[in-house]
């Protein structure tokens, strides 16, 4: 498994079907190299909504349960990594464009050593229409990056 003194190591989730495996890479690496695990969730409300963003916007009182739901599922994945043996975990909760949080905001806040992240959590026809976060991140990320195979 990978070894290189990271101490700090983000993982950016989002609730796909790559969750469990990405979040189990990550528990190993921060395991293995005895670092903090900073687990992300990006809530990109209106994805698609560019000219629409008053027909698809969230009332606030539905963008405060979107949050709740998303911290409360945090919390369970935050337990899963303290059980499995990382001693220190926090929990993220940004809006905002996922490429520019994982890759740009979040490192200049945090100053992760690396990203673990699966290939994509999108859609063949959603990566042609916002391209892949996980080639983005790549890209332009100030530290490793890990990409989890699905």
């Amino acid at each position: 498994m990978l070894s290189n003194s990271y101490k700090r190591i983000l993982v950016p989730i989002d609730g796909s079907k790559a969750t469990p495996k990405v979040m189990e890479t990550a528990i190993q690496v921060a395991r293995l190299n005895d670092a903090h695990l900073d687990i992300l969730n990006v809530a990109q409300v209106n994805q698609l909504a560019d000219g629409y963003a008053d027909i698809l916007a969230l009332s606030e009182d539905q963008t405060f349960d979107l949050v709740q739901l998303v911290t409360a599922r945090l919390r369970d994945l935050k337990e899963e990594a303290l059980q499995a043996g990382v001693k220190s975990v926090d929990i993220h909760v940004r809006f905002g464009n996922p490429k520019q949080v994982i890759a740009k905001d979040f490192p200049l806040d945090h100053q992760p050593d690396l990203i673990v992240m699966g290939r994509t959590g999108l859609t063949a026809l959603e990566r042609v229409l916002v391209g892949s976060v996980t080639a983005y991140v790549q890209r332009f990320a100030p530290c490793d990056v890990l990409t989890v195979r699905i």
